[in-house]
């Protein structure tokens, strides 16, 4: 499966929008440091993620999440 997530920084709330294929070990990455536009606001922690068969649908949605209407979703769901 593929995953569309959002994770929020546990020091200052910054939310970073991203899809990937192994949800967990993305995590994993982006705490330790491997992930340079997350580096200096680790660590995270995952806040919301929607499962997806192919790449491009993830990606897709990762896409959405940073439009107005996907921001405007977001908040009508209580999510950010």
């Amino acid at each position: 499966p593929f995953y569309a997530y959002i994770l929020v920084s546990e020091i200052n709330g910054r939310r970073y929008f991203g899809s990937c294929e192994g949800l967990e070990k993305r995590l994993q990455n982006h705490n330790a440091g491997k992930v340079r536009s997350t580096k200096a606001y680790r660590p995270y922690r995952l806040l919301y993620y929607e499962v997806f068969e192919s790449r491009s649908e993830a990606f897709a949605r990762e896409r959405y999440f940073k439009t107005v209407d996907g921001y405007r979703f977001l908040k009508s769901k209580g999510i950010i």
